[in-house]
């Protein structure tokens, strides 16, 4: 039987286009999550903010963020979750990385580039999902914009959890809330959302909101995370989800669709 799965999801500040102290101060932070975890969730871009500086801050693929997303999975024997900015082969990306505690990993890129902020003219957009099996949980993470996006995001793969690491303007914050839980909603799944506070270098303020909503979109985390940093652990629940899947069958009349990226 499929065991609960203990996430912890991290709001926190970023330190503007700063690598070296992001990753102390995540370093700090995951330090200090006592309680056993499976998995620990970070924002979009957490060693830099939403940055478009990629000729300066991008890393490799195996770069020092990543190096450190590797040491925290060891150290806490648990997966880790957060993007970056990288290149590769010449190109930049706006990168997930879903690392193991074994050291192994799985990337998605961004697939829908934020046009309102020229994305698209800096990276290239991904075009695979990415769906992970971990503990016999199937897991679907995605970035920010990619919320809006809810035939990409739509649950054709009975996945049982879906994560949105995001950099979300607190101007734009009432649609991230309702997104989240839509999304929780409509794919009968367990949604995260891990959103970032404070000012970004180019004087957007973020609220954080971050949020775990179970699959029949409630709320499960704490509701009152704005403008705080915060580390929150929830045991997300494997019998909720068989139990509402069996009961009301929602997924089996979705519609078949074919996408075309």
């Amino acid at each position: 039987m499929k065991e609960n799965l203990r996430v912890a999801i991290i709001q926190s500040e970023l330190i503007w286009e700063n690598p070296a102290e992001n990753r102390k101060l995540f370093d700090e932070k995951i330090n200090r999550v006592k309680k056993e975890v499976d998995l620990i969730v970070l924002p979009e871009m957490f060693s830099t903010g939403f940055s478009m500086h990629v000729e300066t801050l991008a890393e490799s693929t195996e770069g020092e963020s990543f190096g450190c997303l590797k040491k925290w999975a060891k150290q806490k024997q648990a997966c880790v979750t957060g993007s970056l900015m990288v290149k590769e082969n010449g190109k930049y990306y706006n990168r997930l990385y879903f690392v193991f505690p074994d050291g192994t990993y799985k990337t998605y890129n961004k697939r829908h580039l934020f046009s309102l902020a020229k994305e698209e003219q800096i990276y290239t957009a991904g075009k695979e999902k990415l769906i992970v099996t971990y503990k016999d949980w199937k897991i679907c993470p995605l970035i920010c914009y990619d919320l809006r996006f809810p035939v990409f995001a739509r649950n054709t793969e009975d996945y049982d959890l879906l994560i949105l690491v995001a950099n979300w303007p607190e101007k734009r914050i009432s649609a991230w809330d309702a997104l989240l839980k839509a999304r929780a909603i409509e794919n009968m799944c367990y949604t995260v959302g891990v959103n970032r506070v404070g000012e970004d270098g180019k004087g957007f303020e973020h609220a954080g909101h971050s949020a775990i909503f179970n699959g029949l979109g409630k709320q499960i985390s704490n509701p009152f995370h704005h403008h705080t940093n915060f580390t929150e652990v929830i045991a997300l629940e494997a019998e909720h989800l068989t139990e509402i899947r069996h009961q009301f069958g929602f997924l089996k009349d979705r519609d078949g669709f074919k996408l075309n990226h």
